[in-house]
């Protein structure tokens, strides 16, 4: 069944959001596999830079919809937008990465098509007559298989890390800009600064190193001996619900269904016994090391690495190590 594929890239406050490479990959996929057309499209405004990194993958088409009135990002602004370049792109399928954003914005994109909007979508089976799109239920404990009945514009958002960024294949294509018509008057709402818990709240979908804590840690205290790790590392500190639960990290740091999702280059799982709510917010990492002293662990079922020892033996020498110019 071939049809275009509408791959919706993503910026947010200025800055290129990278899960949108993730949904190219999706999206260069479901093209191979239905012989449709890849079509991208990222709205916005000052996108020089962000077309840049689009435009050096495999695609057919590549459209900027670029309105002074999209920034700040609305979602008035962006459905009237994004509305546009479905009307001209005809889709049969339109993909985007599942942000904050885009779940503000994607649920009355696709009410306005009359059409229902598949969401958080962990993977993709494309075997079939059509593709079949992979989602979970009840906190990850379960999965339900999702196939699209009707005409297009079928609507599909991606779980960050369920399709890695570094396979979305390389290519050439010249980025085409295409007319979008707004107005401020159709902006309804007028959006504030975004909401920030703490000075040092960040987002762990773009960290490429995280170094997360569970129960094993014991004591707070004993939580500056990982950031001392984390640090060396070069990367983020994370950690699993008791934690925050506990105050010991601010909830921004939780990772898992209630928490955030994260696909980084190495995500480093000290004292986690690996609970399901906790492993769906990290299972797309590239690389997976777990410390744990249960060898029984669930973690080390998804562990690419895994250690069987105490983190406090283990951490202080990856330290000593690092610090000494061993690791």
């Amino acid at each position: 069944m071939a049809g275009t594929i509408l791959v919706i890239a993503e910026s947010r406050q200025g800055e290129f959001n990278t899960a949108s490479l993730e949904t190219v990959a999706a999206g260069q996929q479901l093209a191979e596999t239905t012989g449709g057309k890849l079509v991208c499209a990222i709205p916005g405004a000052g996108l020089d830079d962000h077309t840049a990194k689009l435009a050096a993958l495999q695609m057919d088409e590549l459209l900027v919809a670029e309105n002074a009135v999209l920034e700040p990002y609305t979602a008035d602004g962006y459905c009237a937008a994004v509305k546009q370049v479905i009307e001209q792109a005809s889709p049969a399928y339109v993909l985007f990465p599942h942000t904050y954003q885009v779940r503000d914005f994607a649920p009355k994109l696709a009410a306005g098509f009359k059409r229902g909007l598949i969401s958080d979508c962990v993977g993709m089976k494309t075997g079939g007559s059509a593709p079949v799109f992979v989602r979970q239920m009840f906190q990850g404990k379960t999965v339900a298989d999702v196939e699209t009945v009707g005409d297009g514009p079928h609507f599909v958002s991606f779980q960050a890390g369920s399709f890695r960024a570094d396979q979305a294949a390389a290519g050439t294509v010249e980025a085409k800009k295409v007319e979008v018509t707004l107005d401020a008057s159709q902006i309804r709402n007028k959006p504030e600064d975004p909401f920030r818990e703490a000075k040092q709240a960040v987002d762990l979908t773009q960290a490429d190193i995280i170094v997360a804590i569970g129960r094993g840690i014991k004591e707070k205290e004993n939580i500056e001996m990982v950031e001392k790790l984390a640090k060396l590392l070069g990367g983020d500190m994370a950690a699993s619900r008791p934690i925050c639960d506990e105050g010991w990290l601010p909830m921004d740091r939780q990772i898992g269904s209630s928490g955030q999702t994260v696909a980084p280059k190495l995500y480093l799982a000290l004292g986690i016994s690996g609970a399901i709510q906790h492993v769906v917010g990290m299972k797309g990492a590239r690389t997976i090391v777990a410390v744990n002293k249960d060898e029984n662990a669930p973690i080390f079922e998804i562990a690419d690495y895994g250690v069987v020892g105490d983190l406090f033996e283990v951490v202080p020498a990856l330290i000593e190590a690092l610090e000494g110019g061993e690791g």
